[in-house]
């Protein structure tokens, strides 16, 4: 496997242009088959994640065709209605249970084996399975297989015991030929969710409420052809202006949604950052009086779970203690013993991470246990005295676009490494 090998103290400068939302794209391509007819999906972000659903959809003899480097032609027309997916790639992503709404919906049956993805803690699908069988599918679990059947979906009235993007989008699939109308409460209003939301109503399908706390579906038969673009992606915009802000630097994102990054936005103000936005960009420049602040992750619209570990990163520089505390999942501070290998001083208590900032960090050896952790590893190696090394950077690939490539646009040296070989990643650009 390759490595990563990041030189010290470096410094972003320049602009960029946000890549497609991952969170919405590995919801969206499921639900493409839904409709039966063909369906164009723009803004396609090309990472690893995307590339095994496009494997599995083609594995169920759904047509893909390019249509451009981001840009895709989506025919189920003639799809397999009993298709085996495969453990192999089911298990690589969380969001491969998105084919149980779709196929119930299409099919009223579907075997799909419990998914897989980063190892962030319990994150059980129970809330998804009360969902179908409140919509009248037969749920049963064999061998580690989901199997569910209906002879007919009929809507119903479902509340979620807890906030769950995975579930909303699931029973939203699902719901979306049921009979009847179903009405779905304390759902998640993630930006992904209303994307999603918007994709199945340009195929025909009746979503209303998405973005906020009760969404309705009224269930139809007759799905269209529709096109669709994939909304820009806030946790790569947030994990460049914190990547920026870290080494001191100034970035402007060009197309992004900067009301999707309220939350991160307004911690880097709080930390004596200069943030300007417009209805499409975002600027942040250095600051060098930082300021420690608390910061705590909820559901959309609060701070964000997937830039946690990109705040411990920050926060390292700024002098003074800071409280970061996990709310969304167990088991997300992998990063930090990995931090504290460079010289960071973080102390765990519970589910809080006590942050005493102000002094350098120091390259290290480290290892990628996550996609986010990864690129705050990154990060991490950007404001360090010395050479970092990532080992596990499979992980990385598997969220963000050709990280390398953007950050060398920027002006960042980064090297890949294979069998004590390197190569400069920016001489390809």
């Amino acid at each position: 496997m390759e490595n990563l090998v990041i030189p010290g103290n470096q410094v972003i400068k320049g602009k960029i242009e946000v890549s497609g939302a991952k969170n919405a794209a590995v919801a969206i391509l499921p639900a493409s088959i839904i409709a039966g007819p063909k369906v164009y999906i723009d803004n396609i972000p090309e990472i690893d994640d995307v590339s095994t659903l496009l494997n599995i959809l083609e594995s169920m003899g759904v047509d893909i065709r390019r249509r451009g480097r981001n840009s895709l032609e989506i025919d189920s027309s003639k799809m397999r209605e009993k298709s085996t997916l495969s453990y192999g790639m089911i298990k690589k992503l969380r969001a491969s249970s998105y084919f149980m709404g779709s196929l119930l919906a299409r099919f009223g049956y579907a075997e799909v084996p419990a998914p897989g993805g980063c190892e962030l803690g319990p994150r059980p699908i129970d809330q998804h399975l009360k969902g179908f069988a409140a919509l009248g599918a037969d749920v049963n679990m064999e061998n580690g297989i989901v199997k569910l059947k209906a002879k007919k979906l009929k809507g119903a009235k479902i509340y979620l015991d807890v906030v769950s993007v995975g579930a909303t989008v699931n029973i939203m699939l699902a719901a979306a030929t049921a009979e009847g109308r179903t009405v779905i409460e304390n759902v998640a209003k993630e930006p992904e969710v209303v994307d999603v939301a918007n994709f199945l109503n340009a195929m025909g399908a009746s979503v209303r409420g998405a973005g906020t706390d009760i969404i309705r579906i009224d269930g139809v038969k007759d799905f269209y052809p529709a096109s669709h673009t994939i909304i820009p992606d806030r946790i790569e915009a947030g994990t460049l202006l914190m990547a920026a802000a870290a080494t001191g630097g100034e970035l402007l994102l060009q197309e992004v949604i900067p009301t999707h990054l309220e939350a991160p936005i307004a911690k880097l103000k709080e930390m004596g950052f200069d943030i300007t936005t417009t209805l499409d960009t975002v600027e942040v420049k250095g600051c060098q009086d930082l300021q420690p602040v608390d910061i705590k992750t909820f559901p959309y619209p609060g701070y964000p779970t997937d830039l946690q570990a990109l705040g411990m990163v920050l926060l390292t520089r700024a002098p003074g203690t800071s409280v970061i505390t996990e709310n969304v999942f167990e088991s997300r501070f992998k990063h930090v013993d990995e931090l504290k290998r460079m010289g960071a001083n973080i102390k765990m208590e519970g589910k809080a991470a006590i942050v005493e900032g102000g002094k350098p960090l120091n390259g290290a050896p480290v290892r990628v246990a996550d996609l986010r952790a990864g690129a705050a590893l990154v990060v991490a190696g950007l404001i360090a005295n010395g050479e970092t090394v990532l080992s596990g950077i499979e992980h990385i690939y598997r969220g963000y676009e050709k990280l390398e490539n953007k950050l060398s646009k920027l002006g960042i040296v980064i090297y890949h490494e294979n069998k004590n070989k390197r190569k400069n990643f920016s001489q390809k650009y």
